[in-house]
């Protein structure tokens, strides 16, 4: 029998803020080991949108494929984070398609429309809500991560929907993991106003707009999301790793508060903007191919 060592390659040098375009896993293995503070991310969702790119997540033929394949990317992760780090991860939900292969455009939301969709997972039924934000929460906590919160993320202006026989959903999943039983958390920094017109910590569910931004044609992860997780967890010149970087939200509000930040971003279009938003130099963009 032929034995052969794998030898992970040498970590690349992180030296300020930087945006890595490529493969989330891929470019993840190359990080330091406990080199970031705080994970602040939102994977695309299950057979929610085609991006129209080699190697996108979310479009999995199998529910369990998808599940998989973020969980080993979050393992890679831990490894990237301090023993007192923290990850924080939004993951929307969905319905079964009821095996229809598209996705018909709602007249309140024409950007929904998909020509191909993944098959109902087995065991569900027509019209099933999925549950996919606990089902990865589980599958993580399984993978050894500690569950530390449940933050429900409410949508004042939630996006209208056509249907008739069930409440609109108006609320994501925002899931505060840690990689230690202790880790770095300033309840200080993100105390809110309370009734009685006094400061408390801050409660699980968060009143939160979406955001449009121009150029995405859909709403972004949402700055006013984002700030609390980064102040609480993280502390001034502490690394902040977004590895689903979009066009670069997280790496905004780093900016506004002295984080140095690192985005791994798949799609050239996003990257694109995100550094026109940061105003990120050339050398500070790096394109990895597989």
């Amino acid at each position: 029998m032929k034995k052969e060592k794998i030898i992970r390659p040498q970590p690349f040098k992180i030296d300020g803020s930087i945006i890595f375009e490529g493969d989330s896993l891929h470019i993840l293995t190359r990080l330091p080991s406990e080199s970031v503070q705080c994970i602040v991310t939102s994977p695309p969702y299950w057979g929610l949108r085609d991006y129209g790119i080699e190697g996108q997540i979310g479009l999995e033929e199998s529910l369990h494929q998808f599940l998989n394949k973020l969980v080993a990317i979050f393992s890679e992760v831990k490894r990237v984070l301090k023993p007192d780090g923290v990850l924080w991860l939004n993951i929307g939900d969905g319905y079964t398609s009821g095996n229809r292969g598209y996705r018909a455009p709602d007249k309140k939301n024409p950007a929904r429309a998909m020509s191909i969709r993944p098959d109902t997972p087995k065991g569900l039924k027509p019209k099933d809500l999925i549950g996919i934000p606990w089902r990865l929460a589980f599958a993580l906590q399984e993978d050894g991560w500690y569950l530390r919160s449940d933050i429900v993320w409410n949508k004042p202006n939630a996006m209208p929907e056509s249907v008739k026989d069930r409440p609109i959903r108006a609320h994501e999943y925002l899931f505060m993991f840690s990689k230690s039983e202790k880790y770095y958390y300033d309840r200080d920094a993100v105390k809110e106003l309370g009734a009685n017109g006094k400061l408390r910590n801050r409660r699980s569910v968060w009143d939160v707009n979406t955001q449009a931004f121009p150029g995405a044609h859909f709403a972004t992860f949402p700055s006013s999301l984002i700030e609390p997780c980064i102040l609480a967890t993280t502390r001034a010149g502490d690394y902040v790793l977004d590895p689903f970087f979009g066009s670069g939200t997280v790496g905004v509000v780093c900016q506004v508060h002295d984080r140095p930040y690192i985005g791994i971003e798949l799609h050239p279009k996003y990257v694109a903007m995100a550094a026109e938003r940061l105003t990120v130099l050339h050398e500070n963009i790096i394109r990895i191919a597989i």
